[in-house]
This record gives C-alpha cells, sequence and structure tokens, in this order.
C-alpha cells in the first residue's frame, strides 16, 4: 500500500511538472486579454439570440477568463447588463472549454486530434445549445432569473487599450491578473491532478473498461453509453476543465470512446459546484434548466465527433502515454517550465508593483469556493508529500 502512495503520488507531480510550462503561458495569455480588452462593451453585441450574437458571445468567451467561476461570474454581469440568456450561455460555455491554455494541456496530455475535436465539437456544442433553447426557450424561467442576479461589477470608463498596453500601469494589471487566476484555480488543479495520480494507480484498467465497455465493439449503443456516462463521470469528480485533462488521459489510455472521452472533457459547467453557483445566481428551476440543456448538448456533440471523426480517420489509436517514462528528465520540458518559472517570478512582481501602486482590488468572491475544497486541498498536499517521503525511503 504504501509503494502505491508514493507512485500515485509521483503520477502526480509528473503530471504537474508536464504541464506547468503550459499554465503559466495559458494563464499569462488570458491576464493580458483581461487587462487589455474591455469587456463591459461586449454586452452590446449580446442583446439577441441571433446566430451572430451567439457566434460574438463565443469569441468573447474564449479570449475570457478560463477558470470556471470567474466565468460565472462575468456571465452572471454581462447578463445583468443586457445580454440574452441564449449569448449568456454561448459565452459561459466558450470561456471554460475554448481557451488557449486548456487547448495547450489537451495537446500535452492526449494529442492534436482532441484539440481539433476541442475547438470544433465546442462550436458544434454551442450551435446545439443554441437550437434546443431556442426550440424550449423558458421565457418565466429567465424573467426569474434576472430578478435573482445582482450586478457587482462597474463600468470600465476611460479605457484605451492602446493607451493602455505602453503603460507601466497597464503590465501591472497583467501581472495582478496572473496571481487572481492562479488564486482562482490552484485548488481545483491540485484536486484534480492528485485524484488522477491515486486513479492511474489504485483503478485498474480493467475497472474503466468494464464501466465503459471498452472490450466491446464501438457499435452505437456503445458509444452511446459512453457520451451518456462521460459526463456523470465528471460530475464524480466534481472538479472541470483543467483539473480533468490528466483523468481524460486515464480514460483514453483505458479504452474508452472517442466519444466517452471528449463528453468527459466537455462537461466542465454541469459537475454540481457550477449548478450549485448557477443556482444561487438564476434559482434552482434555472440552473437545472442550463445542466440539463448542456447535458443534452455535450451526448449530441460528442457523438457527432466520434462518428465525423471515425469517417475521416481521426480516431487516435490511443492517448498519448505521458507517463510511459520518467517525466523528471533534462528534455524540453525542463526548460521550458524553468523559462516560465521566470515568467511567473515577474508577473508576481508585477502584482506587486500593482498593489503598491495604489490598487488594492482583492480577489473577487469565489462562489465555487468553500472550507470543504480548502480542506480537501491541503489533503491532497499532504498525500502527495507523504508519497514522495514513501517514494525516496
Amino acid at each position: 500500500m504504501l509503494e502505491l502512495i508514493g507512485e500515485s503520488a509521483k503520477t502526480s507531480l509528473g503530471y504537474f511538472w508536464k504541464s506547468g510550462w503550459a499554465f503559466v503561458l495559458g494563464y499569462l495569455i488570458s491576464s493580458m486579454i483581461q487587462a487589455f480588452v474591455q469587456k463591459d462593451k461586449m454586452v452590446k453585441y449580446m442583446g439577441n439570440p441571433s446566430l451572430k450574437s451567439v457566434g460574438l458571445s463565443t469569441l468573447f468567451g474564449a479570449i475570457s477568463s478560463s477558470c470556471s467561476f470567474a466565468a460565472l461570474a462575468a456571465g452572471r454581469n454581462l447578463f445583468k447588463k443586457g445580454a440574452h440568456f441564449i449569448p449568456t450561455l454561448a459565452f459561459l460555455f466558450a470561456s471554460t472549454n475554448l481557451v488557449i491554455e486548456l487547448g495547450i494541456l489537451i495537446y500535452i496530455f492526449l494529442g492534436w486530434q482532441f484539440v481539433v475535436a476541442e475547438m470544433i465539437g465546442g462550436i458544434v456544442l454551442i450551435l446545439i445549445t443554441w437550437i434546443l433553447v431556442k426550440a424550449t426557450y423558458p421565457k418565466k424561467l429567465v424573467e426569474e432569473a434576472k430578478d435573482h442576479v445582482e450586478d457587482e461589477e462597474g463600468d470600465e470608463e476611460g479605457f484605451n487599450w492602446k493607451e493602455k498596453i505602453k503603460s507601466k500601469e497597464g503590465w501591472y494589471q497583467v501581472g495582478h491578473e496572473f496571481v487572481m487566476n492562479w488564486q482562482m484555480v490552484w485548488k481545483e488543479i491540485t484536486i484534480g491532478f492528485t485524484i488522477a495520480g491515486i486513479m492511474a494507480t489504485f483503478i485498474s484498467e480493467d475497472t474503466w473498461k468494464m464501466f465503459f465497455l471498452a472490450d466491446q465493439p464501438d457499435s452505437f449503443l456503445k458509444v452511446l453509453e459512453n457520451a451518456l456516462i462521460g459526463p456523470i463521470v465528471a460530475m464524480l469528480t466534481f472538479i472541470g476543465s483543467m483539473g480533468n485533462i490528466p483523468i481524460a488521459t486515464i480514460l483514453a489510455s483505458s479504452g474508452v470512446a472517442f466519444a466517452g472521452i471528449m463528453a468527459f472533457i466537455y462537461s466542465d459547467l454541469v459537475v454540481p459546484p457550477i449548478v450549485a453557483v448557477h443556482k444561487k445566481y438564476y434559482g434552482l428551476k434555472t440552473a437545472l434548466y442550463i445542466a440539463g440543456i448542456f447535458y443534452l448538448s455535450i451526448i449530441l456533440t460528442a457523438m457527432g465527433m466520434h462518428y465525423a471523426f471515425t469517417a475521416i480517420g481521426l480516431i487516435p489509436e490511443s492517448a498519448k502515454q505521458v507517463m510511459n517514462e520518467s517525466p523528471f528528465q533534462i528534455d524540453y520540458t525542463f526548460w521550458l517550465n524553468i523559462v516560465f518559472a521566470i515568467v511567473a517570478m515577474i508577473s508576481i512582481y508585477l502584482n506587486r508593483l500593482f498593489m503598491k501602486s495604489g490598487h488594492h482590488h482583492g480577489m473577487m468572491n469565489m462562489e465555487g469556493d468553500s472550507k470543504v475544497k480548502t480542506m480537501v486541498t491541503y489533503i491532497c498536499i499532504g498525500y502527495l508529500v507523504v508519497g514522495m517521503v514513501v517514494q525516496f525511503v
């Protein structure tokens, strides 16, 4: 048992090591966008359910925050300011599933085919969501949801990105946004990567194969079952987005159908903590409606991607086996981690200058945070420390 604990801790830290530079690069780009793109002007393009409005909302989401809970807060604020319900949903999905850092992480752990499926499938999912919501538009629920939301952010007056990008203050804010991004996601990442190491070590491939019918031929019923089960497994992890990618690697290497893996990856917005925040923002009925629409859209999109990629021969045989060899060696990952560790330290220094310059923007109130999540995070850290001590001893 001690050997297994040590091996799982080593695997988890290996996942961290392989993806560390990608996190820094992704959140640096995200921080620059957040600092230099004026978000309050987005709402005037999101006021109706037209395909153009949904398309622009998707673009706005893709260049917005990648943290699920920050995306929820931004979406809530846009909705309160007048964004239509459907473009708001498009913004939410794009801001958690179509962002740069997620694509980099998927490439590292799963391969380029999954990145293409994530990008194309994300757009398809938003189109399916648009069709489903237009067909079932819950006018009464939307009106009730508007009564629930509260506007917490003021307008960005006097905003000029050309001047801001040339100023020291603008780059100080980049550092501040970088630190805030990490403050918002480090718990989910720690929990997700620790669970991934535990699952990779303690749960056999045979268990996953039985759960996802991996030994059965790729019949329609198997593909459907995998697409149905993928989001449920994501819900059980209680994580989402970035933290679930190493777990998706385990599923892929265990023979889970492409549809099941993509459904699992798409399921960021149906995990229980997200639904709980939607309940607080919009009310229980609206939260369940959003989760139901996304769940159905996820299943249809995952199956569509499966058969489309099968038809053109792009289904990968398996995920990249990132842990076949020790990740802790002198290779491109080592040098990239050094470079981006320096970038991270510079960003932290810029944040200190931002705070010293008279700004007092603290971290936003994270609705998805809780004492339980904090406790689980520190338990995971303790587990990793014990595991590495066992490895060395």
